[in-house]
Protein backbone atom coordinates (compact mmCIF):
# COMPACT_ATOMS: atom_id res chain seq x y z
CA UNK A 1 0.00 0.00 0.00
CA UNK A 2 1.83 3.31 -0.50
CA UNK A 3 1.66 5.88 1.75
CA UNK A 4 -1.22 7.92 3.35
CA UNK A 5 -1.88 11.41 1.47
CA UNK A 6 -3.71 14.25 2.63
CA UNK A 7 -6.15 16.58 0.43
CA UNK A 8 -7.42 19.66 0.17
CA UNK A 9 -11.27 21.22 -0.37
CA UNK A 10 -12.72 24.56 0.12
CA UNK A 11 -15.00 24.82 3.19
CA UNK A 12 -17.33 27.16 4.61
CA UNK A 13 -16.01 30.85 4.56
CA UNK A 14 -13.07 30.86 2.33
CA UNK A 15 -11.58 28.40 4.81
CA UNK A 16 -9.69 24.90 3.66
CA UNK A 17 -10.04 21.53 4.57
CA UNK A 18 -7.41 18.97 5.15
CA UNK A 19 -8.75 15.51 4.91
CA UNK A 20 -6.42 12.28 5.31
CA UNK A 21 -6.48 9.44 2.81
CA UNK A 22 -4.60 6.57 4.23
CA UNK A 23 -3.85 3.57 1.26
CA UNK A 24 -5.40 5.38 -1.48
CA UNK A 25 -4.31 3.00 -3.80
CA UNK A 26 -6.32 0.14 -2.49
CA UNK A 27 -8.39 -1.12 -4.65
CA UNK A 28 -12.21 -0.68 -4.53
CA UNK A 29 -13.82 -1.98 -7.80
CA UNK A 30 -11.48 -4.89 -9.23
CA UNK A 31 -10.34 -4.97 -13.00
CA UNK A 32 -12.73 -7.00 -14.72
CA UNK A 33 -14.38 -6.44 -18.23
CA UNK A 34 -15.61 -3.20 -17.07
CA UNK A 35 -12.04 -1.85 -17.28
CA UNK A 36 -8.99 -1.61 -15.07
CA UNK A 37 -9.49 -1.10 -11.07
CA UNK A 38 -10.55 1.52 -9.60
CA UNK A 39 -8.39 2.41 -6.40
CA UNK A 40 -9.61 4.80 -3.18
CA UNK A 41 -7.71 7.84 -4.65
CA UNK A 42 -10.06 7.13 -7.52
CA UNK A 43 -13.10 7.34 -5.59
CA UNK A 44 -11.88 10.75 -3.77
CA UNK A 45 -10.93 12.42 -6.26
CA UNK A 46 -14.47 11.37 -8.64
CA UNK A 47 -16.35 12.99 -4.95
CA UNK A 48 -13.95 15.93 -5.21
CA UNK A 49 -14.85 16.58 -8.98
CA UNK A 50 -18.80 16.14 -8.45
CA UNK A 51 -18.94 17.03 -4.93
CA UNK A 52 -21.07 20.04 -4.96
CA UNK A 53 -23.10 18.61 -6.74
CA UNK A 54 -23.43 15.24 -4.61
CA UNK A 55 -23.88 17.85 -1.33
CA UNK A 56 -26.43 20.48 -2.89
CA UNK A 57 -28.39 18.07 -5.24
CA UNK A 58 -28.29 14.87 -2.39
CA UNK A 59 -26.74 15.12 0.70
CA UNK A 60 -26.86 18.60 2.56
CA UNK A 61 -28.69 19.33 5.71
CA UNK A 62 -30.12 15.37 5.52
CA UNK A 63 -29.37 12.19 8.03
CA UNK A 64 -27.10 9.92 6.39
CA UNK A 65 -26.51 6.32 6.47
CA UNK A 66 -22.98 5.26 4.97
CA UNK A 67 -22.25 1.70 2.91
CA UNK A 68 -19.16 1.17 3.49
CA UNK A 69 -17.00 -1.78 2.13
CA UNK A 70 -13.39 -1.84 3.88
CA UNK A 71 -11.88 -4.22 1.20
CA UNK A 72 -13.44 -2.81 -1.58
CA UNK A 73 -16.92 -4.20 -3.26
CA UNK A 74 -15.28 -7.94 -3.12
CA UNK A 75 -14.97 -7.67 0.95
CA UNK A 76 -17.80 -7.47 3.57
CA UNK A 77 -20.28 -4.88 3.02
CA UNK A 78 -22.00 -2.91 6.18
CA UNK A 79 -24.00 -0.11 6.74
CA UNK A 80 -22.99 2.64 8.98
CA UNK A 81 -26.10 4.61 10.57
CA UNK A 82 -23.45 6.00 13.92
CA UNK A 83 -21.53 8.06 12.79
CA UNK A 84 -18.29 6.23 12.63
CA UNK A 85 -15.88 7.00 15.32
CA UNK A 86 -12.89 9.88 14.85
CA UNK A 87 -15.49 12.30 13.38
CA UNK A 88 -14.11 15.77 12.63
CA UNK A 89 -15.04 18.15 14.65
CA UNK A 90 -16.41 20.42 11.88
CA UNK A 91 -18.76 17.83 10.75
CA UNK A 92 -22.56 17.81 12.13
CA UNK A 93 -24.70 15.04 13.15
CA UNK A 94 -28.35 15.00 13.84
CA UNK A 95 -30.52 12.91 16.04
CA UNK A 96 -33.25 10.73 14.22
CA UNK A 97 -35.98 8.24 15.52
CA UNK A 98 -36.50 4.72 14.27
CA UNK A 99 -39.06 2.38 14.05
CA UNK A 100 -38.65 1.04 16.70
CA UNK A 101 -38.43 4.19 18.67
CA UNK A 102 -34.74 4.35 19.77
CA UNK A 103 -33.24 7.36 18.98
CA UNK A 104 -29.56 7.98 17.83
CA UNK A 105 -27.58 10.72 15.98
CA UNK A 106 -26.74 10.17 12.30
CA UNK A 107 -24.13 12.07 10.23
CA UNK A 108 -25.49 15.06 8.10
CA UNK A 109 -23.11 16.08 4.85
CA UNK A 110 -22.70 20.01 4.68
CA UNK A 111 -19.90 19.42 2.73
CA UNK A 112 -17.85 18.10 0.22
CA UNK A 113 -14.90 17.56 2.83
CA UNK A 114 -17.20 15.51 4.17
CA UNK A 115 -17.99 13.16 1.93
CA UNK A 116 -14.60 12.73 1.35
CA UNK A 117 -13.90 12.12 4.90
CA UNK A 118 -16.51 8.90 4.21
CA UNK A 119 -14.74 7.99 1.24
CA UNK A 120 -11.30 7.81 3.67
CA UNK A 121 -13.68 5.72 5.70
CA UNK A 122 -14.38 3.22 2.41
CA UNK A 123 -17.79 4.45 1.83
CA UNK A 124 -18.65 3.96 -1.57
CA UNK A 125 -22.77 4.88 -1.62
CA UNK A 126 -24.73 7.54 0.54
CA UNK A 127 -27.98 6.59 1.36
CA UNK A 128 -29.78 9.97 2.52
CA UNK A 129 -33.21 9.95 4.31
CA UNK A 130 -35.53 12.00 2.59
CA UNK A 131 -36.09 14.20 5.17
CA UNK A 132 -33.95 18.55 6.74
CA UNK A 133 -32.55 17.89 9.46
CA UNK A 134 -35.10 21.19 10.96
CA UNK A 135 -37.63 18.12 11.30
CA UNK A 136 -36.23 14.35 11.28
CA UNK A 137 -39.88 13.24 11.34
CA UNK A 138 -41.32 15.05 8.13
CA UNK A 139 -40.05 14.20 4.62
CA UNK A 140 -39.91 16.69 2.39
CA UNK A 141 -39.41 14.51 -0.89
CA UNK A 142 -41.07 11.64 -2.73
CA UNK A 143 -38.95 8.79 -3.66
CA UNK A 144 -40.20 6.18 -6.23
CA UNK A 145 -37.59 3.69 -7.11
CA UNK A 146 -38.91 1.02 -10.04
CA UNK A 147 -37.39 -2.48 -9.76
CA UNK A 148 -38.16 -4.08 -13.14
CA UNK A 149 -37.97 -8.47 -12.42
CA UNK A 150 -36.15 -10.59 -14.62
CA UNK A 151 -37.28 -10.51 -17.81
CA UNK A 152 -37.84 -6.72 -18.32
CA UNK A 153 -35.04 -4.24 -20.38
CA UNK A 154 -34.54 -0.82 -19.36
CA UNK A 155 -37.00 -0.10 -22.09
CA UNK A 156 -39.34 -1.37 -20.10
CA UNK A 157 -38.40 0.72 -16.95
CA UNK A 158 -38.32 4.00 -19.10
CA UNK A 159 -41.85 3.07 -20.02
CA UNK A 160 -42.98 2.66 -16.51
CA UNK A 161 -41.56 6.34 -15.46
CA UNK A 162 -43.17 8.66 -18.19
CA UNK A 163 -45.90 6.31 -16.38
CA UNK A 164 -45.12 7.44 -13.12
CA UNK A 165 -44.38 11.01 -14.34
CA UNK A 166 -48.04 11.43 -15.62
CA UNK A 167 -49.66 10.35 -12.59
CA UNK A 168 -47.42 12.64 -10.40
CA UNK A 169 -47.34 15.37 -12.78
CA UNK A 170 -51.26 15.77 -13.01
CA UNK A 171 -51.51 15.91 -9.03
CA UNK A 172 -48.91 18.90 -8.84
CA UNK A 173 -45.91 17.22 -7.90
CA UNK A 174 -42.75 17.81 -10.52
CA UNK A 175 -40.61 14.93 -10.75
CA UNK A 176 -37.17 14.40 -11.28
CA UNK A 177 -35.34 11.10 -12.53
CA UNK A 178 -32.01 9.17 -12.40
CA UNK A 179 -30.53 6.19 -13.07
CA UNK A 180 -30.50 4.07 -9.81
CA UNK A 181 -26.75 2.65 -11.14
CA UNK A 182 -28.27 -1.03 -11.68
CA UNK A 183 -31.10 -2.08 -13.79
CA UNK A 184 -33.88 0.63 -12.27
CA UNK A 185 -34.69 3.89 -12.30
CA UNK A 186 -35.71 6.39 -9.51
CA UNK A 187 -38.45 9.23 -9.21
CA UNK A 188 -38.14 11.95 -7.01
CA UNK A 189 -40.47 14.81 -6.23
CA UNK A 190 -39.52 17.61 -3.11
CA UNK A 191 -42.29 18.17 -1.07
CA UNK A 192 -43.50 20.29 1.22
CA UNK A 193 -42.95 18.98 4.85
CA UNK A 194 -45.94 19.17 6.12
CA UNK A 195 -46.82 15.17 7.26
CA UNK A 196 -45.62 12.47 8.87
CA UNK A 197 -43.86 9.09 7.12
CA UNK A 198 -46.70 7.16 7.38
CA UNK A 199 -48.91 9.18 5.76
CA UNK A 200 -46.19 10.39 3.37
CA UNK A 201 -46.00 6.72 2.43
CA UNK A 202 -49.61 5.81 1.99
CA UNK A 203 -49.41 9.39 -0.53
CA UNK A 204 -47.13 7.07 -2.46
CA UNK A 205 -48.94 3.98 -2.26
CA UNK A 206 -51.67 6.36 -3.61
CA UNK A 207 -49.47 7.02 -6.77
CA UNK A 208 -48.49 3.67 -6.96
CA UNK A 209 -51.87 2.17 -7.62
CA UNK A 210 -52.58 4.78 -10.01
CA UNK A 211 -49.76 3.36 -11.97
CA UNK A 212 -50.87 0.18 -11.64
CA UNK A 213 -54.17 0.53 -12.48
CA UNK A 214 -52.74 1.97 -16.00
CA UNK A 215 -50.00 -0.23 -16.69
CA UNK A 216 -51.00 -3.47 -15.17
CA UNK A 217 -49.21 -5.76 -17.39
CA UNK A 218 -46.33 -3.76 -16.54
CA UNK A 219 -46.22 -2.67 -13.24
CA UNK A 220 -46.92 -4.01 -9.87
CA UNK A 221 -47.64 -3.01 -6.14
CA UNK A 222 -47.23 -6.78 -5.13
CA UNK A 223 -44.47 -6.70 -2.17
CA UNK A 224 -44.01 -11.06 -2.73
CA UNK A 225 -41.83 -11.59 -5.82
CA UNK A 226 -44.00 -14.85 -6.40
CA UNK A 227 -46.81 -12.35 -7.02
CA UNK A 228 -44.63 -9.49 -9.52
CA UNK A 229 -44.05 -12.03 -12.11
CA UNK A 230 -41.83 -10.08 -14.90
CA UNK A 231 -43.61 -6.66 -14.22
CA UNK A 232 -41.68 -4.13 -12.75
CA UNK A 233 -42.33 -3.35 -8.62
CA UNK A 234 -42.93 0.21 -7.49
CA UNK A 235 -41.18 0.25 -4.33
CA UNK A 236 -43.54 2.21 -1.99
CA UNK A 237 -41.57 0.78 0.79
CA UNK A 238 -38.42 3.41 0.31
CA UNK A 239 -41.16 5.78 1.68
CA UNK A 240 -40.92 4.44 5.44
CA UNK A 241 -38.93 5.72 8.29
CA UNK A 242 -35.54 4.83 7.69
CA UNK A 243 -35.70 3.48 4.48
CA UNK A 244 -33.11 4.81 1.98
CA UNK A 245 -32.24 4.82 -1.52
CA UNK A 246 -28.99 5.31 -2.94
CA UNK A 247 -28.26 8.90 -3.14
CA UNK A 248 -27.84 11.33 -6.63
CA UNK A 249 -24.38 11.02 -7.86
CA UNK A 250 -23.61 8.04 -5.39
CA UNK A 251 -21.09 5.21 -7.21
CA UNK A 252 -22.71 1.80 -6.67
CA UNK A 253 -20.59 -1.32 -5.26
CA UNK A 254 -21.30 -3.34 -8.39
CA UNK A 255 -18.49 -4.13 -11.48
CA UNK A 256 -17.75 -1.06 -13.67
CA UNK A 257 -18.71 1.13 -10.71
CA UNK A 258 -21.59 3.20 -12.22
CA UNK A 259 -23.58 6.15 -10.62
CA UNK A 260 -27.14 6.95 -9.80
CA UNK A 261 -26.68 9.79 -12.37
CA UNK A 262 -29.60 12.21 -12.46
CA UNK A 263 -30.16 12.45 -15.87
CA UNK A 264 -33.89 15.15 -17.77
CA UNK A 265 -37.08 13.42 -18.88
CA UNK A 266 -35.64 14.31 -22.46
CA UNK A 267 -32.69 11.80 -22.56
CA UNK A 268 -34.18 9.29 -21.03
CA UNK A 269 -35.06 6.93 -23.97
CA UNK A 270 -31.54 7.09 -25.08
CA UNK A 271 -29.33 7.02 -22.15
CA UNK A 272 -27.25 4.05 -21.55
CA UNK A 273 -27.06 3.25 -17.54
CA UNK A 274 -23.74 0.94 -17.81
CA UNK A 275 -21.67 4.07 -19.42
CA UNK A 276 -22.49 6.42 -16.41
CA UNK A 277 -19.64 5.32 -14.09
CA UNK A 278 -17.31 7.23 -12.01
CA UNK A 279 -14.61 7.79 -14.73
CA UNK A 280 -17.34 9.23 -17.08
CA UNK A 281 -20.14 11.37 -14.91
CA UNK A 282 -18.27 13.79 -13.89
CA UNK A 283 -18.68 15.59 -17.87
CA UNK A 284 -22.13 16.06 -16.62
CA UNK A 285 -21.91 17.73 -13.49
CA UNK A 286 -21.88 21.25 -15.59
CA UNK A 287 -25.21 20.69 -17.04
CA UNK A 288 -26.85 19.44 -13.45
CA UNK A 289 -29.93 17.95 -14.86
CA UNK A 290 -31.93 18.52 -11.34
CA UNK A 291 -31.61 22.26 -11.76
CA UNK A 292 -34.63 23.47 -9.90
CA UNK A 293 -35.97 20.51 -7.78
CA UNK A 294 -35.40 23.10 -4.28
CA UNK A 295 -37.80 25.25 -5.86
CA UNK A 296 -40.35 22.45 -7.24
CA UNK A 297 -42.10 21.71 -4.11
CA UNK A 298 -45.49 20.43 -4.31
CA UNK A 299 -48.42 19.09 -2.01
CA UNK A 300 -48.06 15.63 -0.91
CA UNK A 301 -51.63 15.93 -0.26
CA UNK A 302 -52.73 15.49 -3.35
CA UNK A 303 -51.01 11.72 -3.30
CA UNK A 304 -52.58 10.95 0.06
CA UNK A 305 -56.06 11.86 -1.25
CA UNK A 306 -55.54 8.97 -4.24
CA UNK A 307 -54.92 6.42 -1.21
CA UNK A 308 -58.37 7.55 0.74
CA UNK A 309 -60.02 7.19 -2.42
CA UNK A 310 -58.52 3.83 -2.60
CA UNK A 311 -59.46 2.65 0.96
CA UNK A 312 -63.11 4.66 0.99
CA UNK A 313 -64.20 3.64 -2.66
CA UNK A 314 -62.32 0.69 -3.69
CA UNK A 315 -61.87 -1.11 -0.26
CA UNK A 316 -57.85 -1.31 -0.69
CA UNK A 317 -55.96 -1.30 2.42
CA UNK A 318 -52.75 -1.04 3.89
CA UNK A 319 -49.63 -2.83 1.95
CA UNK A 320 -46.86 -4.68 3.84
CA UNK A 321 -44.40 -3.50 5.10
CA UNK A 322 -40.65 -3.93 5.57
CA UNK A 323 -39.61 -6.94 7.99
CA UNK A 324 -37.66 -5.16 10.05
CA UNK A 325 -40.51 -2.87 10.65
CA UNK A 326 -42.71 -3.25 13.57
CA UNK A 327 -45.82 -4.58 12.84
CA UNK A 328 -48.60 -1.82 11.60
CA UNK A 329 -52.41 -1.79 12.02
CA UNK A 330 -54.14 -3.35 9.13
CA UNK A 331 -51.42 -4.69 7.60
CA UNK A 332 -51.14 -7.95 5.63
CA UNK A 333 -49.80 -11.15 7.24
CA UNK A 334 -46.15 -11.18 6.84
CA UNK A 335 -46.12 -14.74 5.10
CA UNK A 336 -45.89 -15.62 1.15
CA UNK A 337 -48.93 -16.35 -0.09
CA UNK A 338 -48.25 -19.51 -1.35
CA UNK A 339 -47.88 -20.73 2.33
CA UNK A 340 -50.57 -18.54 3.51
CA UNK A 341 -53.63 -20.83 5.35
CA UNK A 342 -56.11 -18.58 5.94
CA UNK A 343 -57.29 -19.70 8.98
CA UNK A 344 -53.85 -18.83 11.07
CA UNK A 345 -54.64 -15.19 10.49
CA UNK A 346 -57.32 -12.36 11.35
CA UNK A 347 -58.30 -9.60 9.61
CA UNK A 348 -55.61 -7.21 10.80
CA UNK A 349 -53.32 -9.50 9.78
CA UNK A 350 -52.05 -11.04 13.12
CA UNK A 351 -51.35 -14.74 13.54
CA UNK A 352 -53.77 -16.83 15.60
CA UNK A 353 -52.39 -19.65 17.68
CA UNK A 354 -54.59 -23.09 16.98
Amino acid sequence: MSAATTLEVPGPDGETRQVRLSSPDKVMWPEGEHGPAITKRELADYVIAVGDRLVGDALEDRPVTLQRFRDGIEGQEFYSKNPPKGLPDWVRTTMCTYPSGRSHPQLVVDEVATALWCVQMSTITWHPWPVRTGDNDRPDELRIDLDPQPGRAFADVVEAARGLREVMTQIGLTPFVKTSGNRGVHVYARIEPTHEFLDVRHGVIGIARALERRMPDLVTTAWWKEERGERIFVDYNQANRDRTIASAWSPRPIAGAPVSTPITWDELDSVDPRSLTIRTVVERVQDDPWAGIDEAKGDVAAAIALWDKDVEERGLGELSFPPDHPKMPGEPPRVQPSKKVASHWDAEGNRVEE
